[in-house]
């Protein structure tokens, strides 16, 4: 029988594992704070902002919530990242996407302290990760490892197939699997656009991994049986009856040959939130010289 990973289960652990910590910081008189920066009018990263807070809240963790006119100079959202980068009281801070077309988005995450840099998105940081020293794993690639623990998949050894190349998902996520450290060592290909005859690819894999932001491209016939299938996509398609959430992986047909998938929505996209939280003390541990217990 396939096993469908519960991503919102995995998430709650996570949070419920942090709460220790939390406390612990919070007596040393440091409460985790975490500021998020909002310049779009986009309803989805409003959305998207509004749960992180609560999220936050609902463990502990202080929070500021900045919104800038999306009309606005980028030096504005520049001003606002240098004062967060010197507040001592915030520990993390998140940028959200996407940013208007006359904000330079590498030069504003350059700008955010890779000490603060809860997302792991600045060079610093992506450096670090490749080395294999990492100061912050980036959220979602993170949280599909703590998924792969969680259904006691092994990764050492296993052939892993990355499908998407992004700097936020697919190059980090391949990164962490080869690293020679718990929830890695695996052996790593990476697939995208360009890729010839991906099923072959796909079908050799012990994991696949579905990150090209292409609505249910992976199908059951490019897989083989047993094969584990992790789906970060969430993608809005239209149907007969309005609109629903599916990911990169025809769910369906994927199900009848994987050992475990994720579903969509409930796999992954719990689990970014919740490696958020998890780097976000992580960060105030560093500041206060404490190091803590993390689940």
């Amino acid at each position: 029988m396939t096993e469908i990973i519960d991503g919102n289960a995995v998430a709650e652990d996570i949070r419920n594992g942090l709460l220790d910590s939390i406390e612990t910081l919070t007596d040393a008189e440091t409460t985790p704070c975490l500021a998020t920066v909002l310049m779009n009018d986009d309803p989805a990263s409003q959305t998207y902002v509004s749960m992180k807070h609560k999220d936050c809240e609902e463990v502990g963790i202080a929070t500021r919530d900045i919104e800038i006119d999306p009309e606005a100079p980028a030096d504005e959202l520049f001003g606002t990242v240098d004062e967060l980068n010197a507040d001592p009281e915030v520990h993390g801070i998140l940028v959200q996407m996407p940013l208007p077309d006359h904000v330079d988005e590498r030069e504003v995450l350059r700008r955010i302290d890779p000490a603060k840099d809860v997302d792991g998105f600045h060079p610093e940081n992506v450096g670090r990760l490749v080395a294999g020293n990492a100061r912050y794993k980036p959220c979602t690639p993170h949280g599909v490892q703590k998924l792969l623990a969680a259904a006691d998949v092994e990764t050492e050894g296993a052939d892993a197939v990355v499908v998407g190349r992004s700097n936020i998902v697919g190059k980090p996520m391949a990164n962490l699997l080869i690293q020679k450290a718990e929830g890695g060592n695996a052996t790593v290909t990476v697939c995208h656009s360009r890729t010839d005859d991906l099923a072959e690819k796909t079908r050799a894999a012990d994991i696949v991994i579905a990150a090209a932001g292409v609505p249910e491209m992976i199908t059951g016939e490019m897989l083989s049986e047993g094969t584990v299938v992790i789906d970060v996509g969430i993608n809005r398609v239209e149907t007969d009856e309005g609109s629903e959430l599916v990911g990169d992986v025809d769910y369906e047909s994927a199900k009848e040959k994987a050992s475990a998938i994720t579903p969509v929505p409930g796999g992954v996209g719990p689990m970014t939130r919740a490696m958020l939280l998890w780097n976000t003390v992580k960060a105030a541990g560093g500041v206060a010289g404490i190091e803590v217990d993390l689940p």
